[in-house]
């Protein structure tokens, strides 16, 4: 497995590798890698002749006040798992040579950001549209991997590819569970042993209102109070949003009686957790 850290590398062993590289599939992350990124891989590896990793703790999709300098970084054991995955490269690249110091072009999504993480995380959205445009512009791939844990995450990289007509295949895999219910995700590492108890109810609550919707209950102020009641049951916590919206606008809707999706973001002592479900 290589290791590239710069843009020049990576794009000459790219021009290389060739049509040997054809398919090439990419899984964007920001490392701390957990069983959920390595799904990703292997669903990559399933349809693509080689795969790449990139490994990018993005400053420019962290909010002033949010975790950058803390976010993990076990990029040894990173590398590891990957090479266990019979991934192709890994590109790692540092923020300087990635973004300029004077660079000033930014991509920026409008209507998907308006609600759910949106106003939580102002610049967020534009730093995710802009890494991956410029991932995608580097490394060139045929397909990218996105989990649905990150479902407006998925629908901003969609809308991108779409509007700036990128030659990209943007494949959406399923949110992957520890057997509790609770949603991999790198910042589970914040959690204490209590509070990782009590991040249970917040797939509980979902699941909850996606069962109820598949029952007829289509009222979505009934089913966000609900949801509302068994999260803050469940410990102390604070709440950012509770929405019910539309899968493709990510707009919030007043009856779930048409496919939805169900979302929420909660912090728990020191960490916020997002999570979403489908429903019916």
């Amino acid at each position: 497995m290589q290791v590239w850290k710069t843009i020049n590398t990576a794009r000459e062993a790219i021009h290389v590798g060739g049509a040997d590289l054809r398919p090439l599939g990419l899984v964007p992350t920001m490392g701390a890698l957990h069983e959920g990124h390595l799904a990703l891989v292997r669903e990559a590896r399933s349809r693509c002749a080689a795969v790449i990793v990139s490994v990018f703790v993005n400053p420019t999709q962290f909010s002033p006040g949010e975790d950058f300098s803390r976010y993990p970084r076990p990029f040894d054991r990173d590398c590891e798992l990957l090479e266990n995955e019979s991934v192709c490269a890994v590109f790692a690249p540092d923020p300087g040579e990635m973004y300029d110091g004077d660079a000033t072009t930014t991509v920026q999504v409008s209507g998907l950001t308006d609600h759910l993480c949106g106003p939580f995380r102002p610049g967020h959205f534009n730093g995710v549209a802009t890494i991956v445009t410029k991932l995608f512009n580097v490394l060139s791939p045929d397909a990218a991997f996105f989990g649905e844990k990150d479902f407006q995450q998925l629908q901003v990289v969609r809308r991108v590819v779409r509007d700036l007509n990128l030659p990209v295949d943007i494949v959406p895999c399923p949110t992957v569970r520890d057997a509790d219910g609770v949603a991999l995700s790198s910042r589970n590492a914040y959690l204490t042993p209590p509070q990782r108890v009590q991040a249970r109810s917040l797939s509980a609550a979902l699941f909850s209102a996606k069962n109820r919707i598949a029952c007829g209950v289509s009222d979505v102020s009934v089913l966000i109070a609900d949801m509302r009641r068994q999260i803050l049951a469940a410990g102390p916590a604070q709440i950012e949003y509770l929405e019910i919206v539309d899968p493709d606008t990510l707009k919030p809707v007043v009856r779930a009686d048409r496919p939805v999706r169900i979302a929420l973001a909660v912090r728990i002592g020191a960490c916020r957790l997002i999570d979403n479900v489908p429903a019916p």
